[in-house]
């Protein structure tokens, strides 16, 4: 196949952040040209029907072809993408991520995953881009996770630790700041659906049954009211804080 890409040559490697379209369409030229090889470079009805698959798609999108031609069209201006003609009358599309961003294999994977999918934890992400190359644990994914991240191509969401929370660095800036805020929201849910922890309590206390585990009896009506208060102060708290977010949430969105 001739590569007919054309495009400026002072564009082409050029790194920019990703709209929807944009990031839909290049993370399925990755993906397919991993999982079906046979079929790939694609026809612009394959990536059509690839951009709006249900199964690992957050979110699903229904993209017509003029939407996907301009996402292609833009991709191939900042040498992401390229057309190609075979013996047929029909182009073809390649993704050109090692040309382009200076990644292939697992990191390609990884990073095309996070495209389809947006923001998930490292266990989600290490079993679905597997699927496209191996990834033998958490260890090797953190390692080309570390490799992205120092360029920018993977931002951390959440701090070290298990669940912890990822997306891509192609991101504009207003929507990965939508995404920080609606993921503070969603773990401030789950902090403030999570009992809380006795005051005092922490690792290094010592071993026996806490508090919130004894049984109502050994409470006693003072300690259940002492408890109740504490319960109360824990919800007030979190409730501010929520609508501290939201008020965050409607002036981003405005």
């Amino acid at each position: 196949m001739n590569d007919a890409s054309g495009g400026d040559e002072k564009e082409y490697g050029r790194i920019r952040p990703l709209d929807a379209a944009e990031r839909r369409v290049l993370g399925v030229l990755v993906e397919k040209a991993k999982t079906t090889p046979d079929q790939y470079p694609l026809s612009l009805l394959a990536l059509v029907n690839g951009c709006n698959q249900k199964s690992n798609r957050e979110p699903v999108m229904t993209l017509d072809e003029e939407a996907v031609d301009r996402a292609l069209e833009s991709l191939r201006a900042i040498g992401a993408a390229a057309e190609l003609f075979g013996g047929g009358r029909v182009p073809r599309y390649r993704h050109h991520m090692r040309d382009w961003l200076g990644i292939e294999g697992a990191q390609a994977a990884i990073l095309a995953e996070l495209l389809l999918r947006g923001e998930q934890s490292e266990g989600d992400l290490r079993g679905r881009a597997s699927r496209m190359e191996p990834i033998a644990d958490l260890t090797i994914l953190r390692q080309h996770l570390d490799a992205l991240a120092e360029r920018g191509l993977v931002v951390w969401l959440s701090p070290p630790g298990r669940g912890r929370m990822l997306t891509h660095g192609l991101l504009p800036a207003e929507k990965l700041e939508k995404v920080k805020v609606q993921l503070g929201l969603a773990m401030a849910a789950a902090a403030a659906a999570a009992p809380p922890r006795p005051a005092g309590d922490d690792d290094d206390a010592p071993t026996g049954p806490p508090v919130a585990h004894r049984p109502v009896a050994a409470v006693g009506p003072a300690g259940m009211v002492e408890r109740l208060a504490e319960r109360v102060a824990h919800l007030e708290t979190t409730v501010a804080d929520l609508t501290a977010r939201l008020a965050a949430v409607e002036k981003l969105l405005e």
